[in-house]
């Protein structure tokens, strides 16, 4: 008779599979909420009738987090090299090159929320922006606002 072969069974290895979204930014952190008083207190003291409240999930959510990590990297990118023009406003203007400053990064980050990012409009907004500016160079406006765009686009995968 013929001879038996011995039939090996393959090894299974372990396959590592690349990180996940939430694993490459990292999860937020959840701010720890006040614990009601009578959670305090030990369980033998709690009275057999004594309603126990319930704790709540915090509120704080993965979707929020990114969002407003991307919000701040956004900010960053637009501040970036306008301190000295920022301080050589008067007042009244700081004021609202600040407010429209924190709309304009808003409305990035919902045009980054998006699945096709249009640079037009991220360039549209950025020099809105910049032009109020008092005297500010055309050319340098332009200049400027492509390259914030740029680097706005750049961080759209990372978040």
């Amino acid at each position: 008779m013929a001879a038996e072969k011995k039939l090996e069974t393959p090894r299974r290895e372990k396959i590592t599979l690349p990180l996940s979204r939430s694993e490459k930014i990292g999860r937020p952190e959840i701010k720890a909420e006040r614990v009601p008083a009578v959670l305090e207190k030990a369980p033998e003291t709690l009275k057999a009738g004594e309603a126990v409240p319930v704790a709540t999930r915090p509120v704080a959510s993965a979707a929020l987090g990114y969002q407003e990590q991307r919000a701040q990297a956004i900010d960053a990118i637009l501040a970036e090299g306008l301190n000295e023009v920022y301080l050589k406003m008067d007042a009244p203007h700081q004021q609202e090159f600040k407010k429209r400053g924190e709309e304009t990064v808003k409305k990035i980050n919902l045009l980054l929320s998006k699945t096709r990012v249009r640079a037009n409009k991220i360039i549209a907004l950025i020099k809105a922006w910049l032009k109020l500016i008092p005297g500010i160079n055309h050319f340098f406006l332009e200049k400027e606002a492509k390259i914030k765009t740029d680097k706005i686009i750049r961080i759209k995968d990372t978040f």
